[in-house]
C-alpha cells in the first residue's frame, strides 16, 4: 500500500466541530416554532387584505375581521377614494418621501464622508456632537418653538427638515467610507480630482449597498411619520396618508360620508375602509422594500466593520 492516503470527503451528515447534530425532534420542533412565526406574520396582514376585499354581508357576520373573502369586492377603495382625500395624501406622503430621501442621502453622503477624511475641519467636535445628539434628544417644545421661529408651521419643510439627517445612519455611512482603500482616493486627487469629485466620482459608486439601505430608512421614516405632521400642518388639504390614517382609524372618522350620501350609495362597513386604507398606505413600501432587500445584509455588514 502507499504511504500516501486519499483524504475522504466529509459526509454531509457527519458532525460540524464544537456543534453537536440536531436530534430529528428538536428539528421538528425548530420547524413548528417558525411555522408558528411566520403564521403570526402572514395572518394579521392576511386578514387586512381580506378584509377589505370582502363585500358587507361577510364582513358584518364575521364580525370585522375575514380571513377570505367569498365575493372579493373593491366597494372599500372606491369608497375611500372617491373624495380625493386619500388620493392626496398619497400624493402628499410620496412626495415627501421622494424629497426628504433624496436630500437626506445627498447630506448624509457628504456629512459622512467629510469625517471620514483624516484631519478633515472640525473632524472631532461634529462627531461628538452627532453622538452626543444619539444620547441626548431635544424636547418636543423646544422642537416646536424652533419649527415655529423658523416659519414653518403649516409647511412641507416642517416634515422633511427635522428629519434631515439621521446620526446613526451617518455613523454607520461614515464608517462604510472609511472602508474603502485609501489609495484610491489618493490616486483620484493626484489626477486633480477635488474632494466632491472623489465623492461623486469614486466614494459613491462603491457605495451603492449602504446608500440603498441608508435610503431604504430614511425612506421607511419620512413614510410611516405623523407625529410632525400632526404637530405643525394645521390644513387638513396637506396632511400626509400616515395622519389621515391615525384620524380614520384611530379617532374612527367618517369616510368618504358626504360623497356616499350625496351620491346615494351605502358605504361600506368601517372595518373595510380601515383595511382597506391600511393596504394603501403600505403598498409603495412593499413594493420598494424587495429591490433593496438584497443590498440590506451587505450594507449594514460593511459598513458596521470600522468605526
Amino acid at each position: 500500500m502507499s504511504s500516501l492516503t486519499r483524504s475522504r470527503p466529509p459526509s454531509s451528515h457527519s458532525a460540524v466541530p464544537g456543534r453537536t447534530p440536531a436530534t430529528p425532534p428538536w428539528r421538528v420542533l425548530r420547524a413548528l416554532i417558525l411555522l408558528v412565526c411566520c403564521l403570526l406574520v402572514v395572518v394579521p396582514f392576511l386578514s387586512v387584505v381580506s378584509t377589505s376585499l370582502a363585500d358587507a354581508e361577510q364582513v358584518t357576520s364575521s364580525g370585522g375581521y375575514v380571513l377570505w373573502p367569498d365575493r372579493p369586492s373593491l366597494d372599500a377603495y372606491r369608497a375611500i377614494l372617491a373624495g380625493g382625500v386619500v388620493s392626496r395624501a398619497m400624493l402628499v406622503s410620496v412626495g415627501i418621501t421622494v424629497v426628504g430621501t433624496l436630500l437626506s442621502l445627498a447630506t448624509t453622503a457628504a456629512l459622512a464622508y467629510g469625517l471620514s477624511r483624516p484631519g478633515s475641519f472640525g473632524h472631532r467636535p461634529v462627531l461628538l456632537l452627532l453622538v452626543l445628539s444619539m444620547l441626548f434628544v431635544p424636547g418636543l417644545i423646544p422642537s416646536y418653538l424652533l419649527i415655529k421661529e423658523l416659519h414653518l408651521i403649516n409647511s412641507y419643510w416642517s416634515l422633511i427638515l427635522p428629519m434631515l439627517i439621521n446620526a446613526f445612519n451617518v455613523i454607520v455611512l461614515r464608517s462604510f467610507f472609511m472602508s474603502i482603500p485609501r489609495e484610491l482616493v489618493d490616486a483620484a486627487k493626484i489626477d486633480g480630482a477635488g474632494e466632491l469629485q472623489t465623492l461623486w466620482r469614486i466614494v459613491i459608486p462603491l457605495s451603492r449597498a449602504s446608500l440603498a439601505v441608508i435610503g431604504l430608512f430614511y425612506a421607511v421614516a419620512y413614510w410611516n411619520s405623523f407625529f410632525n405632521a400632526m404637530l405643525y400642518i394645521n390644513e387638513s388639504a396637506k396632511w400626509p396618508v400616515q395622519l389621515v390614517l391615525r384620524t380614520y382609524v384611530v379617532q374612527n372618522a367618517a369616510i368618504g360620508a358626504g360623497e356616499a350620501s350625496a351620491a346615494g350609495a351605502a358605504l361600506p362597513p368601517s372595518y373595510a375602509l380601515q383595511a382597506a386604507i391600511l393596504v394603501l398606505s403600505i403598498i409603495p413600501i412593499a413594493l420598494v422594500f424587495p429591490l433593496i432587500q438584497r443590498h440590506m445584509t451587505k450594507g449594514l455588514m460593511v459598513g458596521a466593520v470600522k468605526g
